[in-house]
């Protein structure tokens, strides 16, 4: 197994993390032994970071977890759970939060704890209801012991966030789609100038990277010659940045676990050559022509006098063109834009008012372009989403 090193704390973490998000599931519920089995023996094999979330698979992840972890596993692994700001009304909430997850999660501490999917919104909330005060309280106390954040926003966001407090890490989407998109390279090579260390989420989009290849795709892989498959391209990509920390997968299948536990081992800082770095820059402009809009995510375009967060609007939609599922993209996007995780920012909020056109370095007819994304994504279809997604992820802080 590969380790890299946090800046900050020492601590020797397996670039290869375990991503708890996409547990394997039976008749909609995780399938709990064969959870265990897949997290065990990825731990047996080296993998000492597990990621979870108080939301995740409606607040089961963090308690399958915690009786996965016993006989002797949890003191073999970092483990890093999140604050979820759409949980969050109150201070006090903060505290119910974290002393239900350290139940859940049967341990006395959090080795990672980190501020859920941050963006302007839910960072300004999450300040407003004196954040800073709650995590340095809980980390004198020994219940949590590295401060971080997750990060799906703009790179503006991204670096105030960065700025404005001693964090440890921070999580960010990164792959070969998302290298301008959101935090993108910029915010990645930002955290690391300030030694934080940085977790990459969703390496392979999902699993869009790996699976559902188009076939231009495909025949771009099988013609270098290399016997990489699809989801070790994304996988090398990520991990030849040094800057890179750890990079979660979501191993919810056992060849999975083994061919990336077996790319990771060989796919160090560097180790791609040129003619690598090509092949994927010849896939990822397949990719960028099924695009639907031409966004890089700078946010020049923002603040909107409307309060539209058009950068990912814009990423939401060229997603759902693109993505396999896309009822999940419907579910993120309604989260994050239609105010599951703060004040609304989705596309019908636009009223044609033409002030983001000349601030556009990409010259896209952003009004016009936002009237589309609302068709596709702001109907019935996704408000129904929302309400299941609010179900899923609002996880209740009463004590259980």
């Amino acid at each position: 197994m590969q380790y890299r090193t946090v800046p900050k704390n020492g601590d020797s973490l397996s670039a290869l993390g375990f991503g708890a998000m996409r547990l394997p599931t039976k008749r909609g519920n995780i399938d709990e032994e064969r959870a265990s089995r897949l997290i065990r023996h990825a731990i047996d094999q080296g993998v000492n970071y597990i990621d979870t979330a108080f939301s995740y698979h409606g607040g089961e992840s963090e308690k399958i977890l915690g009786r996965i972890l016993t006989n002797g596993y949890r003191e073999k692994v970092k483990l890093a759970t999140k604050l979820p700001p759409w949980n969050v009304q109150t201070r006090e909430d903060m505290d119910k939060i974290l002393s239900i997850q350290l139940k859940r999660l049967q341990t006395d501490h959090i080795d990672y704890y980190l501020l859920h999917s941050l963006n302007s919104g839910s960072w300004k909330k999450f300040q407003d209801l004196g954040v800073f005060e709650f995590l340095e309280s809980a980390q004198q106390a020994g219940l949590i012991k590295n401060i971080g954040f997750s990060f799906h926003g703009d790179r503006k966001t991204f670096r105030e966030i960065i700025d404005a407090y001693d964090w440890t890490f921070c999580q960010i989407q990164y792959n070969i789609l998302d290298e301008e998109n959101q935090a993108g390279k910029d915010g990645l090579l930002y955290a690391a100038s300030k030694n934080i260390a940085v977790m990459v989420m969703e390496p392979l989009r999902g699993g869009m990277l790996a699976e559902k290849v188009p076939k231009e795709v495909r025949h771009i892989y099988e013609k270098s010659g290399s016997l990489r498959a699809a989801a070790a391209f994304g996988l090398s990509w990520v991990w030849n940045h040094p800057e890179v920390t750890v990079v979660l997968s979501g191993m919810n299948d056992e060849t999975h676990l083994a061919e990336n536990i077996a790319t990771c081992d060989a796919a160090t800082p560097g180790s791609l050559s040129d003619m690598d770095i090509q092949v994927i820059d010849d896939a990822r402009d397949v990719y960028t022509k099924m695009m639907k809009v031409g966004c890089t995510g700078c946010s020049y375009c923002t603040p909107c006098p409307f309060g539209v967060n058009i950068p990912m609007c814009f990423y939401f939609y060229n997603q759902y063109h693109m993505l396999g599922d896309k009822l999940m993209t419907r579910g993120f996007y309604s989260m994050q834009l239609m105010g599951g995780m703060g004040s609304p920012g989705n596309a019908s909020l636009c009223r044609q008012c033409g002030k983001c056109v000349s601030k556009c370095p990409q010259n896209i007819p952003i009004p016009e372009e936002l009237k589309k994304v609302a068709k596709t994504m702001d109907g019935l279809t996704t408000k129904l989403v929302f309400m299941i997604a609010k179900r899923m992820f609002g996880s209740s802080i009463k004590n259980e």
